[in-house]
């Protein structure tokens, strides 16, 4: 029943089904954060978060980047980028992003 919410948003938001998206294609992904990590790299660190639209998920990530205000499991967040498949994952490196309140309601 969520994920069908979930879908629902996306739609009303404009947003490209996750399970739609295709390698290097620029995209407007919308969904809620399931999961937020910090990768550390030796000289770059990388947060990654995994969103979730109800079809699938993607992993933004942003590249030196240890947190960002506002975002923790359970945000609904709105991205765009270009997605590219990285280890079979959709994800999409550096996106522009919106917090959206209360999940678009």
């Amino acid at each position: 029943m969520e994920a069908d919410e979930l879908q629902e948003d996306a739609a009303r938001l404009g947003c490209t089904p996750m399970c739609d998206l295709r390698d290097r294609q620029e995209a407007t992904v919308s969904g809620t954060v399931r999961a937020v990590t910090l990768r550390p790299r030796v000289n770059v660190p990388a947060l990654v978060i995994d969103l979730y639209d109800g079809s699938r998920t993607i992993n933004l990530v942003w590249l030196g980047r240890r947190s960002i205000a506002g975002i923790q499991p359970g945000t609904y967040l709105r991205a765009n980028g270009r997605v590219t498949y990285y280890r079979g994952i959709p994800t999409i490196f550096n996106p522009a992003y919106e917090i959206v309140p209360l999940r678009a309601h």
